[in-house]
């Protein structure tokens, strides 16, 4: 008698791709499963998009725009930092959002069969949704400190946001996984983040570290944050060498994450 054994893939190939265009519908509903409980029963709704980047821009110009006097390359703290902030706040939340994706998910994974890379992928697509609102505000300060974005730097924009894309996915997709068998990531996760602040210019422009800038540079949102400010804002050309590195480096980083998820994803449903 035959005996047939279903095991799944260890490596991601293009018939994953295809399942994942076969089951769109999912990512669709994950998505907008994802901003309804974000957004049940709040007072604001959707305005906490724009709010939380908002307050913390206020509260970072306070302390280190006026009190700590750190430079911001010429052009005022506050539409400064919230360049920086704005794309912060998508790869943060995103890889925050990822890494507990499938331990949030336990009841379905356990029960019904789809793509595991449909969770972790809808949870990041809801960001673009944030991103769009809040960049509302960055709009009318452009307006309001008289700041005409370059083409080029507007058309950079989508760019910047795939490689922060692929690097919030990339690392929440080894996080997530690692997350499944140690529940250690949920702690030690938020104070991972926010040492990483302080390691990306959002706050503080790169060439205040002087000759060891070079260091930021191993960071690929530092690319993502200073070519943004760069196109938008004018502070310096356009740096294409620093924002070749962070696409590859951003995409080695997908790939891996990629790699480690498939490799983990046979064992989800017994240890999640």
């Amino acid at each position: 008698m035959a005996i047939t054994i279903i095991q799944p893939k260890k490596t991601f190939s293009l018939n994953d791709i295809k399942e994942l265009w076969r089951y769109r519908e999912l990512i669709y509903f994950f998505s907008w499963k994802d901003i309804k409980i974000r957004y049940k029963q709040t007072l604001i709704g959707g305005f906490w998009a724009i709010f939380q980047p908002f307050i913390t821009m206020v509260v970072f110009t306070i302390f280190f725009g006026k009190l700590a006097g750190i430079p911001s390359d010429n052009v005022p703290y506050p539409i400064f930092v919230y360049i920086g902030l704005l794309f912060w706040q998508f790869f943060s939340s995103a890889l925050s959002d990822t890494s507990n994706t499938l331990v949030s998910n336990q009841s379905i994974i356990t029960k019904v069969y789809f793509p595991r890379l449909i969770l972790p992928i809808s949870a990041v697509i809801t960001k673009f949704l944030d991103f769009s609102v809040a960049a509302l505000i960055l709009v009318g300060m452009m307006f309001y400190y008289q700041y005409t974005p370059s083409l080029i730097g507007i058309l950079l924009i989508p760019i910047l946001l795939l490689i922060t894309f692929f690097a919030s996915t990339g690392l929440g997709l080894f996080l997530a996984a690692v997350n499944v068998k140690y529940r250690d990531v949920r702690y030690a996760l938020p104070f991972f983040i926010q040492i990483l602040l302080f390691v990306t210019p959002v706050i503080y422009p790169a060439s205040i570290a002087g000759k060891y800038s070079w260091v930021l540079a191993l960071n690929p949102m530092t690319g993502v944050i200073q070519v943004a400010r760069a196109g938008l804002l004018h502070t310096a050309p356009i740096n294409w060498l620093l924002l070749g590195l962070s696409f590859v480096a951003c995409v080695v980083l997908m790939i891996g994450g990629v790699a480690y998820f498939k490799i983990i994803e046979r064992y989800f449903a017994d240890i999640v």
